[in-house]
């Protein structure tokens, strides 16, 4: 991993403490969960040369000073543990019309990059039609539930146009404003 100043140190896993909640209707909360309206990503990567990336729609801006992102990639993923042994990783936000793509890249297993033109990045590959990649130098993971929470660090950006492709209700949309 690399930090602030260009240091390479071993990543490692911290568990968040806290009581589990039960009781909640699992079904009923994704329900809910699903009025949420969220952009829509593809994390990739450079691990050992190949390129490698999955679809993540569990990502957020954290901070503006200094510039951060979060996202939750899956512990089930078979893609992210190959991303995080690269060390850093490219956010690539996606336009609405790249519902393909993204089903494209929500699969395990399989060339996710075959028919894809994408260029490597600063820190990662990325998509040569998205709308603003991201890249990051990412840091610990913290572990909870089914997902690893991870901050990147932006080292690298550009601003796209056009509007964002977003997921709603269990399905794709654009917006309108």
């Amino acid at each position: 991993m690399i930090d602030d100043v260009g240091a390479a140190h071993e990543s490692q896993s911290i568990d968040l403490v806290g009581p589990e909640v039960t009781g909640l209707d699992q079904a009923r909360f994704r329900e809910a969960l699903g009025h949420f309206a969220t952009g829509i990503t593809i994390v990739t990567a450079n691990e050992q040369g190949v390129p490698v990336g999955f679809s993540c729609q569990s990502f957020s801006a954290l901070s503006l000073d200094p510039p951060m992102v979060l996202l939750a990639p899956a512990k089930s993923s078979t893609s992210w543990p190959k991303i995080a042994q690269a060390g850093a990783f490219c956010v690539n936000i996606l336009s609405e019309d790249q519902e393909a793509l993204c089903r494209n890249f929500a699969v395990s297993g399989g060339d996710k990059f075959d028919g894809v033109a994408w260029s490597p990045g600063v820190t990662a590959h990325r998509s040569s039609r998205v709308r603003s990649p991201l890249s990051n130098a990412h840091s610990a993971p913290f572990t909870k539930g089914r997902h690893e929470l991870v901050t990147g660090h932006v080292v690298a950006m550009e601003v796209g146009v056009g509007m964002p492709l977003l997921f709603y209700r269990s399905g794709f949309g654009g917006f309108r404003a």
